[in-house]
């Protein structure tokens, strides 16, 4: 019998690329704490290599994915740093649950939404498919056997626990029992729902823009979504959930078609990172002043693109061969 091939440096890069995508390339640590990405590997690079090699060891796509990264979104910001319920989380005064505040919960809708966002289509979804656009040819395979796999689990529940006891040091702040329960039940909820939902979705003909498109397409929404002030308080809640609902509404009509291809995929995870990439340039990242700033922003974001012209190389190569002739969003 044929062992299946391992992608181990698959895997190595997208635990990397992770902690990345989600703190540096987003702007908040500056290129001053560069070395911390070591660290917060194990939380979100352990997270999202969890979830990638679940979904594709049980055959499944981005619909399961998305909705782990949800359940990741919630166990993080719920449970680990406790964010969505911590009215002065770091201790930054930010006062994140005062927008669109929901009092009975004790949650504020504008932080909680952004979270959920940040998390399940960036943190999770754009690091997920940068990577496999740069290993293709095994787009829908796991990279890991099952050594690897349980390697996985327990860098992640390190990550975890770890997050938990910096995160407590660091704000001495602990949630409610019913919160921290409710959050709780939230996360496994969606796990069942992500593992209940349909395998693959029937497909049919019909034109697909060009993957430029769909890049640029997710680039604007992703940009409009960050801009969502949170003084606006509700009608910025009302605004990211109508960004959500397009962008949902138009992948799920055009990556239905059979002439969806591997590019189209790339192309969303591309404008995802690239509108995080822009929108850093607004952001105050911890650890740097003004100059030092900048210049962290110039080079992830150069990062974040040559990793895109990789990707499209090596998916476009592939897909010239005719290796790549499924949909990547079954």
């Amino acid at each position: 019998m044929v062992q299946p091939r391992r992608s181990v440096a698959a895997a190595i890069t997208l635990f990397f690329v992770a902690p990345f995508v989600a703190e540096y390339l987003l702007g908040d640590l500056s290129l001053k704490l560069l070395p911390a990405l070591v660290f917060m590997a194990p939380m979100y690079g352990g997270g999202a290599l969890l979830i990638r090699e679940h979904v594709r060891h049980k055959g499944r796509g981005w619909p399961t994915i998305l909705c782990l990264g949800a359940a990741y979104a919630l166990l993080e910001e719920g449970l680990v740093t406790q964010s969505l319920f911590n009215p002065d989380y770091l201790k930054l005064h930010a006062h994140f649950l005062q927008y669109a505040a929901i009092p009975a919960l004790g949650i504020g809708g504008w932080w909680t939404l952004l979270m959920l966002n940040l998390h399940t289509f960036w943190s999770i979804g754009v690091s997920i498919a940068l990577v496999e656009g740069l290993w293709p040819e095994r787009e829908h395979d796991p990279w890991l056997g099952k050594i690897g796999h349980t390697v996985v689990d327990l860098v992640f529940l390190f990550g975890l626990v770890a997050g938990t006891a910096i995160g407590y040091k660091q704000n001495h702040f602990w949630a409610s029992r019913t919160q921290l329960g409710v959050t709780a039940l939230l996360c496994v909820l969606l796990v069942v729902i992500a593992f209940a939902t349909p395998r693959g979705m029937a497909k049919r003909d019909g034109p697909v823009p060009p993957p430029w498109f769909t890049g640029v397409a997710t680039l604007v929404l992703g940009l409009l979504f960050e801009m969502a002030y949170p003084g606006l308080g509700w009608g910025a809640v009302t605004a990211m959930l109508v960004i959500d609902a397009v962008f949902l509404l138009m992948v799920f009509a055009l990556s239905r078609r059979r002439s969806w291809t591997l590019l189209h995929t790339l192309s969303l995870g591309a404008g995802g990172a690239v509108a995080y990439g822009l929108h850093a340039f607004l952001q105050k990242p911890f650890g740097a002043g003004p100059v030092l700033a900048r210049v962290g922003n110039v080079i992830f974001l150069a990062i974040a693109v040559a990793l895109i012209i990789l990707a499209v190389r090596r998916t476009a190569r592939i897909r010239a061969l005719g290796s790549t002739t499924s949909s990547s969003l079954p």
